[in-house]
C-alpha cells in the first residue's frame, strides 16, 4: 500500500509511525496547506492538492481537521483512490453523505478511524452482547472525564468551533467513546442534552451530559468533558438482566455476569494518554486500522469502520 497523508498535524505523526511498523506499506507524500511536512517525516515530498501529486499511491489518511475532511475525500475519490480518514467523518450530516455518495460513485473503500472497535475486550463485548446473552439490557452509563489546557484550544484558531471542529468535546475528544457506544448498543430513539463552556475560552462546549433512551428500554448516559484536570480514563459502566460490567480505557475492569467467564483479554494493553494530551504515543490500534483498511481493498470487503457507519457518530453528536 501507497499511501498519501493529507495534513501534517499531530495526528499525521501517528500514522507515520504506524505505517513504518506494517510490512509492505509506505507513505509517498504529503498534502499540506501550509506547506510544512509532518514532524516524523521532514523529507517527505510535499503537495499543494492531491491532482498536484506526480507519484504513483494507492490511498489517502485523511487528517485535516474535522470540517475539511469532505473536501480531501471527495477529491480523493474522484481520483479513485481509497480514503482513511481520521475520525470523525465530518461535522454535518450533508458533508458525510457527499462524501459516501462520491466514495460509492467511484467505487473505492471509505474507511474512517474509529479504532477502539479494534480493541480486544471491546470485540469480545461486541460478540456478547449482540448474542443476547446478557439478556436484558437495562443501563450503559460512559463517562469521558478528560482534560485539556487552554493552550491546546489556543493552538489553532479553529479549535473548539463549530465551522471547523465541528463542536467541542463530544465531537472531538469524546468521538471514539462514543462511537464505540454506538457499535456495542445501537443509536438512541430520544436524546436530551445539556451543554456548557465552564473551564476555557472557547466557543463550543467543554463539559455536557447527555440521557439517551433506546428502542429495548436501556437507558443510557454520556458525560464528555475537557474541565476533569488531569484526565481520567474513560469509563463504561453496563448493568443488564444477568449482571454487571465496567470498561476502563477498553480493558474488562469488573466483570459481574452470572454464568458468563470474563472474556478480558489476557494481554495488558498499553494505557492511554487520551485523557491527558492529544499525543498518540502507542499506534498499535492505529496499525490494525490500516491493516483492516488494507484488507478491505484488498478482499472487496467492508471495513471494520465504513463511512455509512461513521455518519451515525456524527449524527448523535449532532443530536446532542
Amino acid at each position: 500500500m501507497k499511501y498519501i497523508i493529507v495534513g501534517s498535524g499531530n495526528i499525521s505523526n501517528t500514522y507515520i509511525r504506524a505505517i513504518k511498523n506494517i510490512a509492505g506499506s509506505v507513505v509517498v507524500g504529503c498534502i499540506s496547506r501550509s506547506g510544512r511536512t509532518p514532524q516524523s517525516a521532514p523529507d517527505l515530498p510535499c503537495w499543494n492538492s492531491l491532482s498536484d501529486v506526480d507519484r504513483a499511491f494507492d490511498a489517502v489518511i485523511i487528517t485535516t481537521p474535522n470540517g475539511l475532511h469532505h473536501l480531501s475525500a471527495i477529491e480523493a475519490a474522484k481520483l479513485g483512490k481509497h480514503i482513511l480518514v481520521e475520525k470523525p467523518l465530518d461535522i454535518s450530516l450533508t458533508a458525510c453523505d457527499q462524501m459516501i455518495a462520491s466514495a460509492e460513485d467511484a467505487g473505492v473503500v471509505l474507511a474512517v478511524a474509529y479504532q477502539r472497535r479494534t480493541n480486544p475486550d471491546n470485540v469480545a463485548l461486541k460478540k456478547i452482547l449482540d448474542s443476547g446473552a446478557l439478556g436484558k439490557r437495562y443501563s450503559a452509563d460512559l463517562s469521558c472525564r478528560f482534560w485539556r489546557d487552554q493552550a491546546y484550544y489556543d493552538s489553532a484558531d479553529y479549535r473548539g468551533g463549530y465551522a471547523i471542529d465541528g463542536g467541542g468535546v463530544f465531537i472531538q475528544q469524546g468521538s471514539h467513546n462514543i462511537d464505540n457506544y454506538i457499535w456495542l448498543f445501537g443509536m438512541p430513539e430520544r436524546v436530551t442534552s445539556e451543554l456548557a463552556t465552564f473551564a476555557h475560552r472557547m466557543e463550543a462546549e467543554d463539559h455536557g451530559a447527555a440521557l439517551l433512551r433506546h428502542s429495548d428500554g436501556m437507558i443510557g448516559t454520556i458525560v464528555a468533558s475537557t474541565c476533569a484536570r488531569p484526565g481520567y480514563a474513560a469509563r463504561l459502566e453496563v448493568t443488564c438482566e444477568k449482571g454487571t460490567f465496567t470498561v476502563t480505557d477498553d480493558r474488562i475492569t469488573q466483570w459481574d455476569i452470572a454464568g458468563i467467564d470474563n472474556p478480558a483479554s489476557v494481554v495488558e494493553a498499553a494505557p492511554d494518554d487520551g485523557a491527558r494530551s492529544a499525543v498518540v504515543t502507542d499506534t498499535s490500534r492505529h496499525e490494525a486500522v490500516l491493516n483492516d483498511f488494507a484488507q478491505a481493498i484488498q478482499r472487496g470487503s467492508t471495513p471494520l469502520c465504513d463511512g455509512r457507519d461513521a455518519r451515525r457518530t456524527t449524527e448523535l453528536v449532532m443530536q446532542i
